[in-house]
């Protein structure tokens, strides 16, 4: 038996990293200090457990320091982190950027939903003005928790204003994406923009040119 539609979303509802930019910081540390100490580096030190921190709403720069003194062998490789943010984040998505404007022309109500610092995202909208461009801005560490747990969902549900079976969520982690969808939104495996310009007009949001 064929499962009904879903409904024209109301409002799309953007992840960050790895949708509008690119988030792969050990190939950005394989460019700043080389293959082979990055794989040292990541393997003694669980930085993704101190970006975890920052993106919960911990300070970035006293937090990357931190971890840069129990470390004192990659205290300045890890210090990048912080004093190179840019290059560990980024750099943005052209395609998916047309397409969040693309929708905002359109006059769809669009929502980011990222883990992200407080200070790292300050950095980040400066370079990105992109960033700014959202109708609604849900930031972990301004919330204080992250994805996936149901509490920042629920976040966007109350302020956002949109009945869950009407926004449109696009993350490029399986298990945000689950979270989301035991919620009653709709879902997107984030994995290319031209995948992601195809769930839009599969949507109605927009037309294949304007999806381009």
């Amino acid at each position: 038996m064929s499962r009904a539609p879903s409904p024209r979303p109301e409002a799309v509802v953007f992840d960050i990293g790895n949708v509008l930019i690119e988030w792969q910081p050990e190939r950005a540390y394989d460019a700043m200090i080389g293959p082979e100490r990055r794989a040292e580096m990541f393997a003694a030190v669980d930085l993704h457990h101190m970006n975890e921190l920052v993106d919960r709403g911990h300070n970035f720069r006293e937090t990357v320091y931190a971890a840069a003194e129990h470390y004192p062998e990659f205290r300045d490789e890890i210090r990048m982190w912080h004093d190179r943010w840019l290059e560990v984040a980024g750099p943005e998505m052209p395609h998916s950027v047309r397409l969040l404007r693309a929708l905002r022309a359109e006059g769809v109500k669009v929502f980011a939903l990222t883990n992200f610092g407080i200070g790292s995202f300050a950095v980040a909208e400066r370079a990105w003005p992109f960033l700014t461009e959202f109708d609604r801005r849900y930031v972990s560490g301004h919330l204080g928790v992250t994805k996936p747990d149901p509490r920042i969902y629920e976040a966007v549900e109350v302020d956002g204003g949109v009945a869950p079976e009407l926004l449109l969520f696009a993350d490029d982690r399986p298990d945000n994406i689950a979270v989301a969808e035991a919620r009653g939104w709709q879902g997107h495996l984030f994995e290319t923009p031209e995948g992601w310009a195809a769930r839009l007009v599969e949507a109605g949001l927009l037309t294949p040119e304007q999806a381009r």
